[in-house]
């Protein structure tokens, strides 16, 4: 399930220098494990924190995917089947009834922070 838009309780992800732009990196925040995509050159900071875990396969791998762009939208591929996950909302583009969680990411000063 999506977090609503208008959430105002943000949490502790890492630190900026924690990030690795154009790939992944995982942070476990109060237990979840939360992968985050820092694209410097997209819209909205180009940070997004989804679900690190795989619905195909249970695996903790999201965060080890290729990020890139398919049919217009930014886009990870799961490392072990290749569905490809939309950063911005989470949605699988092969299979409907996959999907990750997403949670709203943000920069405070050199904190990264999810809601």
């Amino acid at each position: 399930m999506n977090a609503p838009k208008d959430c105002t309780h943000w949490r502790h992800a890492c630190l900026r220098q924690d990030l690795v732009a154009h790939s992944g990196v995982v942070a476990l925040v109060d237990g979840e494990q939360i992968a985050l995509f820092y694209l410097p050159n997209a819209e909205d900071d180009g940070l997004y924190a989804v679900e690190n875990r795989d619905p195909k396969s249970g695996a903790n791998v999201i965060g080890r995917g290729l990020v890139g762009h398919l049919s217009g939208e930014l886009v990870v591929a799961s490392p072990l089947y290749k569905q490809h996950f939309r950063l911005a909302d989470g949605s699988c583009v092969q299979y409907p009834d996959q999907w990750l969680r997403t949670w709203q990411a943000r920069f405070n000063g050199d904190c990264v922070e999810i809601a």
